[in-house]
């Protein structure tokens, strides 16, 4: 066996990196990795369903119809036959009950030409672009808010203004100022109060399933109440569909998701990192439902912001959240 030395050639070893140039560790994000309530509830509710599902649920409700009406005709007419007056007693009794149904669908009916109607509204503003337009818009949007006595005064006033203005975009400011800008007010509190519930709903109920459904039935009820304060009436289904497109709004500005950045005015940059789980997702709900509100005020509202007008999201959320810190009762 050879014993002759062995050359090893070996590499030049680089020098370690140093340790500023390091990357910084990962913190682990203190929320769960499932998205929030509120972008559950939006993907919930603007979920299209196929078209053989929409047929389903048409012709159920339609052999349920047909059923329900030749049972009812048959319990009245045997009951009828054998016991005469108590059987017209329920007669009359299930044709009050069909007056009420016809006189619900009317109202339904009515209610989604109101939505329709805003739907107009808010189109002419935007096509406003001259004098004449913008006088023809402004009598319309006083026809929509006549009967009013929470805008009396503010009618009068623009009725006594109107004459002297002639230029179309200050005439339209000025109806924006004396109709629609008391009633942003109204409605960036019903806002600021659903956020609110919302982010105390999901920080302080442990169970799974409860941010969710508060989330839900906090923005159904938010954006009916903020589509009254602006003159709508929407019934069950007008609501159904005016929160449809409250969603699909949202969606489609890509608006529905939440971070830090809108919760920096209320906490700072990297405080959501050190809070516990539930109460930093309470906090992204609060932000996101007070951005549906301010969708439902977009959607809602029968003429558009105009430039620079319209809610701040962060302003909103700032004091609908900053609430929940307050020590006082």
């Amino acid at each position: 066996m050879s014993k002759k030395p062995v050359l090893f050639d070996l590499e030049e070893e680089a020098p370690p990196p140093p340790v500023a140039e390091a990357p910084p560790v990962p913190e682990a994000s203190s929320l769960s990795e499932r998205p929030p309530a509120m972008e559950q509830a939006a993907r919930l509710a603007t979920r299209r369903p196929s078209r053989l599902t929409r047929w389903f649920w048409a012709l159920l409700a339609a052999v349920a119809g047909a059923m329900a009406s030749v049972a009812a005709w048959d319990f009245a007419t045997g009951l009828i036959a054998r016991f005469p007056v108590l059987g017209w007693t329920v007669s009359a009794g299930l044709a009050a009950l069909a007056l009420m149904a016809l006189l619900m669908a009317v109202r339904e009916l009515a209610a989604l030409a109101r939505l329709r109607r805003v739907d107009a509204l808010r189109h002419a503003a935007g096509e406003c672009r001259d004098l004449p337009a913008a006088r023809r818009f402004t009598a319309r949007l006083e026809s929509y808010y006549a009967g009013r006595e929470d805008l009396t005064w503010n009618q009068a006033r623009l009725a006594e203004l109107k004459s002297e203005v002639m230029d179309g975009d200050a005439l339209l400011r000025l109806a924006e100022d004396e109709l629609l800008v008391p009633l942003d007010t109204l409605a960036l509190r019903e806002v600021e109060a659903a956020a609110r519930q919302v982010a105390t709903v999901t920080a302080l109920v442990p169970m799974a399933l409860a941010d969710v459904l508060t989330a839900l039935l906090s923005s159904l009820r938010m954006i009916r109440r903020v589509a009254g304060i602006y003159g709508g009436r929407p019934g069950f289904f007008s609501s159904w569909r005016l929160t449809r497109a409250v969603l699909a709004h949202l969606a489609a500005t890509g608006a529905v998701a939440a971070g830090d950045d809108l919760l920096e005015p209320v906490l700072g940059g990297s405080v959501l990192s050190k809070l516990s789980r539930r109460f930093g997702e309470g906090l992204v709900n609060g932000a996101l439902s007070a951005r549906v509100g301010i969708a439902a005020m977009e959607v809602c509202r029968p003429m558009p912001f105009w430039e620079g007008r319209k809610p701040s999201t962060r302003k909103v959320v700032q004091r609908a959240l900053t609430g929940l810190f307050s020590k006082e009762p």
